[in-house]
């Protein structure tokens, strides 16, 4: 069975940290590239950033970054969402996603594999 799992959600205050991980059974994420996007309620689904295979090329949203940091480990089949100094407007559902195209981007169409989701809710 293909499954990518997230965890690291919570309620932090604002300006806290939190990482999230993605890690998947029964395939293995280095062959694909690793994308993270979010859902808060009301609002339509937006990519936040994405990995490539090799870990060296990566994007961000306008949004996030500087705040945000993806990276990838193969040894533990896992990817990495560093999350710091957040902010209420980062509340929100947050997915990993995995993509065997050759090119990536956040067009969630891209994506084969998506995980079940995290919340994170950031208020004081």
């Amino acid at each position: 069975q293909l499954r990518l799992v997230e965890s690291g959600g919570g309620l932090v205050q604002p300006g806290g940290s939190l990482r999230l991980s993605c890690t998947a059974s029964g395939f293995t994420l280095e062959n694909y590239s690793i994308g993270w996007f979010r859902q808060a309620p009301g609002k339509e689904r937006e990519g936040v950033s994405y990995i490539n295979r090799s870990g060296r090329g990566t994007s961000y949203a306008d949004s996030v970054k500087g705040r945000y940091t993806i990276s990838r480990d193969n040894a533990k089949n896992a990817v990495y969402l560093q999350m710091n100094s957040l902010k209420p407007e980062d509340t929100a559902y947050y997915y990993c996603a995995a993509s065997g195209s050759r090119f990536v981007s956040f067009d969630a169409q891209l994506y084969d594999y998506w995980g079940q989701g995290a919340q994170v809710t950031v208020s004081s």
